[in-house]
């Protein structure tokens, strides 16, 4: 992350608004605008198509992705929904394995509807095998994985992709574009879940789709503003507020996920410890599996919760929330067994969140 980039994370918003002057942007409520005459138009004619305070926004996620466009949707989910909805109706999409259980669900929804056909890859050579071989629309790809941190190099595969005239769709939401810019290796898309680093508080619902292209980015508002998932403005002003400390908080949360996951290396409850290098994310296989359910309770810092990317750090159970819908079979098969915990890590003292977790892991001596 470059001070360039966290000046202008810090300053998102400001001069939006020269007729008062106001360094925080104003939340415009209206649904409706006003037009000068017929034919004419301020810009703004339908807050679903197009909202002041969302397009700052849109604009800001945009550039920290070097993309052409970006739409801000309801959800992290609706971010992904809208940019399959440019693919066409029978799309061949390849997909990583181990990938957030609501993408897994979404994507069997579409084969049942036949909207699209899913293979799954779960190594670098794989993909790259597939796309030699198989007529492909699209690939779907997480880096790092949910939950494995499995990393992927997205240069390659986005060369193997386009070689083949397929796009390449990316979840950036575990590293955000201040650790990783998709677009600028080769990437079509990225989507975030917004819930996530990019929001930081746990008190808002968001989803990030952008564009690299001009046309997928005209091609992206079109479909936004035709189906609706567009977010709204207060929770739009909320994700500007949001993503000013954004540096500040990935940078501590880096900080304290590196410090631990060396800590934890040492630890003889934990059989390994799952983490990039860089980020917030941990994943750890702990000791008898049986014995989770004890050390989720004893926990006193970490909250057993669905989510991350908070201020606040977060234990999640992958078998039976995140990744619940996927079949036990298939997700042991890759490796998401039941003795794997998540950690999202905060902005708590470090050596803090090391004791509580210490004292957690008693529970597999």
């Amino acid at each position: 992350m470059t001070k360039k980039n966290a000046t202008f994370l810090a300053q998102i918003g400001n001069h939006s608004d020269p007729y008062t002057g106001a360094i925080s942007a104003p939340i415009h409520l209206s649904t409706t605008y006003a037009h000068p005459k017929l034919g004419a138009s301020t810009g703004f004619d339908y807050t679903r198509t197009k909202n002041p305070t969302r397009t700052v926004l849109e604009e800001a996620l945009a550039q920290l992705e070097a993309g052409s466009q970006a739409v801000a949707t309801s959800s992290g989910m609706a971010a992904i929904q809208l940019v399959f909805g440019l693919l066409p109706r029978g799309a061949q999409v390849l997909a990583s394995r181990d990938l957030y259980g609501g993408s897994y669900r979404f994507f069997n929804y579409l084969e049942e509807q036949q909207g699209a056909t899913f293979t799954y890859f779960e190594a670098q050579e794989e993909v790259l095998d597939l796309l030699e071989r198989a007529e492909v629309a699209a690939v779907f790809l997480e880096t790092p994985t949910n939950p494995l941190m499995q990393v992927f190099d997205i240069a390659r595969i986005a060369e193997a992709a386009h070689a083949k005239g397929a796009k390449l769709i990316v979840d950036n939401t575990f590293l955000t574009p201040l650790r990783q810019q998709p677009l600028t290796l080769g990437a079509d898309f990225v989507v975030h879940s917004g819930t996530k680093f990019l929001s930081g508080h746990n008190d808002l619902l968001a989803g990030v789709a952008v564009a690299k292209s001009p046309e997928d980015g005209e091609a992206l508002a079109w479909l936004a503003n035709t189906t609706g998932g567009t977010l709204a403005a207060f929770d739009s002003w909320l994700f500007i507020r949001s993503l000013k400390t954004l540096s500040l908080r990935l940078d501590r949360q880096e900080s304290n996920a590196r410090y631990l996951a060396e800590q934890l290396q040492a630890q003889p409850q934990v059989k390994e410890v799952l983490y990039p290098g860089i980020g917030g994310m941990i994943s750890l296989r702990v000791g008898d599996a049986t014995k989770v359910p004890a050390f989720l309770e004893a926990l006193k810092l970490f909250t057993f919760a669905e989510s991350l990317g908070g201020v606040e750090s977060l234990v999640t159970y992958p078998t039976t929330q995140t990744h619940g819908d996927i079949p036990q079979e298939l997700r042991e098969s890759y490796g998401l067994t039941p003795d794997l915990v998540r950690l999202s890590i905060g902005i708590e003292e470090a050596a803090d969140l090391f004791a509580d977790l210490q004292t957690a892991l008693a529970v597999f001596e």
